[in-house]
């Protein structure tokens, strides 16, 4: 009985001993990182973390989409490849090889619709041309066939974004649940841009088409000013007919049918700033042709130096097949402008002076300043508003006597935006780059680029100036601007061509009146409603 207390204290003393010399079990070994695998390595920060699961899903989806986010479908007689790209504008883009593309300004997402015209099938081809009476079903046929093909590309799309996200996500995280997280990710961004697209989808992008190629002649289809305007579910029926077109282009292995001018609709061709470039006179000649243009107009600077050795230079215009309305630029003299005085159909303005030229009333002056060596000209900005000030009260003494001008021309802008409130339109030039600007007073100011692309001395620069001028399409009747069509060539050593058809704001406004739908005639060229008198 008395040893029971020291056998629990020596118990005590031996496992506070034992708690000193027991041995320390060995730790784990360090895991060896597994190739590939973020998380053997430290814990990164949550952006970066963040950034790089974004990048292995805009890789993914991107990669899934050139693998297998395409399809190939008829659209009426033609056989076409329907693809979604990567974008920072959206939009949508038609090629149709070997003429050229069309583009469209149709939405803003990061995801731009791709149509590749491949071939025509030889027997819906063959169809069409045997049995004219098929054309007016063909805007249905078209409709429903870009319907389907562009649901099948929805879910095709959906499934190569998903796939190619999940895929990369696996070889790069090596785990299941963050390949799985790619992809869900990738389905929702590719969600919120077709959100976007259907937001900003702007049905009017198909008024203002961009074209390049061969298909640069196409606006010309499209139909006349006031249609145009007026009549927005008139796309359809133009698809149809340019696929009409394109058939019988393949077909009959030749141009593109030219489109008859509807007799309401008068074409001007504005053009500025030639500087003795002889190739303009080549590119008016052929503008001349191709638009069956009414009048030219010349906003000045057909020179370079206004001496007397250069009028020659001037001599085409008597045979570019249209008259030729001009105004004198600062690099014109009045040598040049006496010598132009000389030719039947040319009307030189100044000072106001006023002309009737294919059904318009056109007045204008020339410029305040002669520079030939191309300094700064003598009298500057003032000297160039003062003589727009004196252009303006013409016009006002116009109006008052019962009539009123339709167009006045300059070619100083400083000298046309004084006219602002007394004329629709005013056309000028000078600055060798175009605007297009609607004046505080309703006036819209119209400047033109350079038609000579910067003239002979353009080679002394780094980069060729474009060459540039513009289809004006007025309505008879009232004789206001409708639409324009702006031309753009490569300059000195290019071969480049495009046009842009574009409308007046005033224009697209919903509440425009409507006027007779044209109808495809026989020959593939539209008929036009005939024009109020």
């Amino acid at each position: 009985m008395v040893r029971a207390p020291f056998r629990a204290a020596a118990d005590r003393v031996r496992h506070r001993l034992t708690r000193f010399t027991r041995p320390k079990s060995p730790k784990p070994p360090a895991r060896k990182p597994v190739p590939g695998d973020l998380m053997g390595t430290a814990a990164p920060k949550p952006y970066v973390r963040a950034l790089s699961m974004l990048a292995v899903v805009v890789l993914g989806a991107w990669l899934g989409l050139l693998a297998v986010g395409s399809i190939r479908t008829p659209v009426g007689p033609m056989d076409t490849n329907m693809t979604l790209r990567p974008s920072l504008t959206g939009g949508s883009k038609i090629n149709v090889s070997p003429l050229g593309a069309l583009e469209l300004d149709s939405h803003i997402a990061p995801l731009r619709l791709d149509v590749d015209v491949d071939r025509l099938d030889p027997v819906r081809s063959q169809a069409l041309v045997d049995q004219p009476e098929r054309f007016s079903g063909l805007q249905d046929e078209v409709t429903r066939d870009v319907a389907a093909g562009t649901r099948e590309l929805a879910v095709r799309s959906c499934v190569a974004v998903i796939s190619g996200a999940t895929a990369l996500g696996l070889v790069v995280y090596r785990r299941p649940r963050r390949a799985l997280a790619a992809g869900g990710l990738a389905l929702t961004l590719l969600a919120a841009s077709g959100v976007s697209a259907y937001a900003t989808w702007n049905p009017k992008s198909v008024l203002e088409p961009k074209f390049s190629g061969l298909l640069s002649s196409a606006p010309s289809l499209v139909g006349d000013a006031r249609s145009i305007v007026t009549e927005f579910d008139i796309y359809q029926q133009e698809l149809a007919r340019l696929v009409t077109n394109v058939t019988r282009l393949y077909d009959a292995t030749s141009t593109l049918p030219v489109y008859q001018p509807d007799p309401g609709t008068i074409r001007a061709l504005h053009v500025s700033d030639i500087h003795l470039n002889p190739a303009a006179w080549h590119i008016i000649a052929s503008l001349v042709k191709q638009y069956e243009i009414d009048v030219i107009i010349d906003s000045g600077d057909t020179m370079d130096h206004g001496s007397a050795a250069e009028n020659g230079f001037l001599d085409p215009i008597r045979d570019l097949g249209a008259p030729y309305v001009w105004v004198r630029g600062n690099h014109d003299s009045k040598v040049t402008q006496a010598y132009l005085e000389k030719f039947r159909n040319v009307r030189v303005l100044d000072n106001g002076r006023t002309v009737n030229v294919a059904g318009l009333r056109i007045a204008g002056t020339g410029d305040a300043s002669f520079t030939p060596d191309r300094t700064k000209p003598v009298g500057g900005k003032a000297a160039a508003e003062l003589e727009g000030m004196r252009l303006a009260s013409a016009l006002r003494d116009q109006e008052q006597a019962g009539t009123p001008v339709d167009i006045a021309v300059a070619h100083d802008p400083n000298t046309a935006r004084q006219t602002d409130g007394t004329v629709p339109l005013i056309l000028a030039g000078h600055l060798h780059n175009r605007i297009n600007k609607q004046l505080k007073l309703g006036t819209r100011l119209k400047v033109e680029g350079s038609t000579g692309g910067g003239g002979l001395r353009a080679v002394q620069n780094d980069k060729p100036e474009k060459v540039r001028a513009s289809v004006l399409y007025l309505d008879r009747e009232s004789r206001r601007l409708q639409a324009w069509d702006e031309i753009t060539l490569g300059g000195l050593g290019l071969t480049t061509a495009e046009v842009s058809r574009h409308l007046p704001e005033e224009n697209l406004k919903k509440d425009a009146p409507v006027s007779p739908s044209p109808t495809p005639s026989p020959a593939g060229s539209p008929t036009r409603p005939t024009p109020s008198p």
